[in-house]
């Protein structure tokens, strides 16, 4: 395989330096020896399409890729307002805030899942 199909397969995750479960993940990361590029979500969110690539991820369940517990989520009035969005809406209201993103976000390619569970990510990465 070419080292440009390696890179573009290269596991991303994107985490927040304060967050438990951000954290959990990269040690286990680092247990399993598994080489992926941490990213700072709050910096650099994913962008549209790795966010569309999430959600083919979740059979369109959008709820899933937002924080729901995150101050930002609430201010915006998300619970009531995400409903009526319009699918591209969302999906640029991800890219553009980190806060409001789900974390930590790992992708692979076409796979990837949000929050941290070692059985998917087991299942996904290893």
């Amino acid at each position: 395989m070419s080292p440009l199909i390696l890179l573009l397969m290269m596991l991303k995750v994107y985490i927040y330096k304060n967050c438990d479960t951000c954290r959990k993940a990269k040690k286990y990361l680092n247990a399993k020896e598994v080489e992926c590029e941490l990213i700072p979500i709050r910096e650099k969110p994913p962008s549209v399409n790795e966010l569309r690539v999430m959600l083919d991820n979740y059979k369109g369940d959008m709820r899933r890729l937002f924080n729901t517990s995150g101050r930002d989520y609430r201010d915006l009035n998300l619970k009531d307002k995400l409903s009526k969005m319009k699918e591209i809406e969302a999906l640029e209201l991800l890219s553009k805030n980190g806060n409001l993103v789900k974390r930590p976000f790992a992708i692979n390619g076409k796979d990837g899942a949000v929050g941290f569970s070692e059985s998917v990510w087991g299942d996904l990465f290893l």
